[in-house]
């Protein structure tokens, strides 16, 4: 039998069978990253300074035989311990806040505003520590191998740490209006890089004021 003599219903199921299986299997798409693009970003960034504070705390830890006598001598641990403990707590803070979401924002801006103060309370005990290190034990920059280190060191971080506290108190001003999706998206990320700068000061307050006393 020719073609011309074949049924039309017979003609007609190579391409019934090819429009099911499409159907099927649904239309072919691309891959989809998991992340949204503002999150990956965030995590590259954070890779890059968990790459920076690396450098400077194997530097420190190079030249720690040489730090240590200063560093007992001048470092008070009581001091860095209270306003460590403030920063500790920010975290759990912030997490607090950003459990909150998306349901009860006045809590939200209850615990991103203890965030920014026992972030801003961190900052002061650091302030007053290189007050006492700088006015009445004379140490800077140049004086010694030490005081290169540590200002290097707990400068670098306490940048990040006021960063962060201008960040947070970005984002409780912005969270006084309706809050929307992309302000919630923005604040995990915020809350991010507050854990990042959280975990970092556990690292630095082990090599500078445990190990290097």
């Amino acid at each position: 039998m020719s073609d011309a003599e074949q049924p039309a219903g017979e003609g007609a199921k190579p391409a019934e069978s090819a429009g099911a299986a499409v159907a099927h299997h649904g239309p072919v798409t691309g891959h989809e990253f998991p992340l949204p693009p503002s999150k990956v970003g965030m995590l590259c960034f954070l890779v890059t300074e968990v790459a920076f504070f690396s450098t400077l705390i194997v530097t420190y830890l190079i030249y720690i035989e040489r730090i240590r006598p200063d560093a007992r001598a001048l470092l008070r641990l009581p001091l860095v311990m209270l306003s460590s403990l403030c920063l500790f707590t920010s975290s759990w803070t912030v997490h607090k806040a950003l459990g909150a979401l998306p349901g009860d924002v006045a809590a939200f801006r209850k615990w991103l505003a203890a965030t920014v103060v026992l972030g801003a309370l961190f900052l002061v005990g650091t302030a007053k520590e290189w007050h006492e290190l700088i006015f009445e034990h004379g140490l800077t920059l140049s004086r010694s191998i030490f005081g290169s280190a540590y200002f290097t060191l707990v400068g670098f971080h306490a940048f990040h740490v006021t960063l962060g506290v201008v960040m947070l108190s970005t984002m409780l001003g912005l969270s006084r209006g309706r809050m929307t999706a992309k302000l919630e998206n923005s604040a995990e990320l915020v809350s991010w890089y507050w854990h990042f700068v959280d975990a970092v000061w556990v690292v630095v307050f082990i090599v500078v004021y445990l190990v290097g006393r």
